[in-house]
C-alpha cells in the first residue's frame, strides 16, 4: 500500500440529514493506523451516505471531513464500475496501472494481481463482455486495488463473490496494513475483518462500539435483557471484573463446604 502519515482521516462534529430523516447528527472521530472498522445498522440509516460523504460525494451539513495528505482511498461501492466491455480483462487494469510497488522494494504486475486474485492468463486476455456477474464484480475489485491505496472503503463487498474469491480478500485485508471501512451484511465476515463498529441506530445516533459484530450482539442482547444500557469495560476493568467474579463464587463455594462440615459435626 502507499506510506501512510501521522494524520489519516477526521470526522469532526459532523451532522447529515435528508429532509426530517437524520443520518449523523454530531458525530466526530480520529481514525488510528490499521483500524478496520464495521459499519452496521438497518436498510436506510444512511451507511452508504456516510462512505459517499468521506469520498466527496456527498457533504455533510455541518462540520467537517479531514483527510491526511498521504491518504489514497480505494472505494468499492454497491454500484460497481461500469467497464468497457470491449476490453480486454488485463487492458481494464492495465489502464490504472502496471505494476503495485510492494513494501520490500519489488513490485507486483497488474497480471501477478490478477492471478493472485484467481483471473488465470487466458481469462486474463477474455474479453470483458464473457465474464460472469461475479467475475465483473471481481475485476471491479482488482481496478480498486491496482491503485495501491492505504484506506479502503468497501461497500457490501461480499456480494456476488464466491467462496474461494472471499478467501482470498480475507487474506488480503488480513495482511494489509492500512485503514479498513467496511459495511457488509455478513456476519462471518464482519467477525473476521474487523474489532471496532460504528452502529447506526437511526435519527441520527452513530454508536462507537469496541468490538466485533457477535461480541455487539451479545452486549444487545443483554441490555435489551435487563432493560438498559451496559458500559463497555476496558479490557482491564474487564479482566478485573472476571477476577472478582472468581473470587466471589469461590468464597461462596468455601463458605457453602464450611456449613456442610458444621452440620455434619452437629
Amino acid at each position: 500500500m502507499s506510506r501512510i502519515g501521522g494524520k489519516i482521516l477526521e470526522f469532526i462534529h459532523i451532522k447529515k440529514a435528508f429532509g426530517a430523516t437524520k443520518i449523523v447528527n454530531d458525530f466526530s472521530y480520529i481514525f488510528k493506523k490499521g483500524e478496520k472498522i464495521g459499519v452496521i445498522g438497518k436498510n436506510g440509516v444512511g451507511k452508504s451516505t456516510v462512505l459517499n460523504m468521506i469520498m466527496g460525494m456527498e457533504k455533510p451539513d455541518a462540520g467537517t471531513i479531514q483527510a491526511g495528505e498521504t491518504i489514497v482511498f480505494g472505494y468499492y461501492s454497491q454500484e460497481g464500475l461500469k467497464l468497457n466491455e470491449d476490453k480486454r480483462v488485463i487492458e481494464v487494469v492495465k489502464d490504472i496501472a502496471e505494476f503495485i510497488p510492494l513494501a520490500d522494494g519489488s513490485k507486483l504486475s497488474a497480471s501477478g494481481l490478477l492471478t493472485k486474485f484467481l483471473f488465470p492468463p487466458d481469462v486474463q486476455y477474455s474479453m470483458v463482455s464473457k465474464l460472469s456477474g461475479g467475475e465483473r464484480r471481481r475485476l471491479y475489485l482488482m481496478t480498486i486495488l491496482i491503485k495501491n491505496p492505504n484506506f479502503l472503503i468497501l461497500d457490501e463487498p461480499t456480494n456476488d463473490l464466491d467462496i474461494v474469491t472471499l478467501s482470498v480478500l480475507e487474506d488480503f485485508l488480513t495482511a494489509f496494513q492500512g485503514c479498513v471501512l467496511i459495511v457488509t451484511h455478513d456476519r462471518y465476515f464482519m467477525d473476521k475483518m474487523v474489532d471496532h463498529l460504528f452502529v447506526f441506530e437511526g435519527e441520527g445516533v452513530v454508536r462507537d462500539f469496541p468490538g466485533n459484530y457477535t461480541e455487539y450482539r451479545d452486549k444487545k442482547d443483554l441490555e435489551d435483557k435487563n432493560g438498559s444500557t451496559i458500559p463497555v469495560p476496558t479490557p482491564i476493568k474487564a479482566i478485573e471484573e472476571v477476577k472478582a467474579s472468581t473470587n466471589t463464587n469461590s468464597d461462596k463455594r468455601k463458605a457453602s463446604f464450611k456449613k456442610k462440615i458444621r452440620i455434619l459435626s452437629n
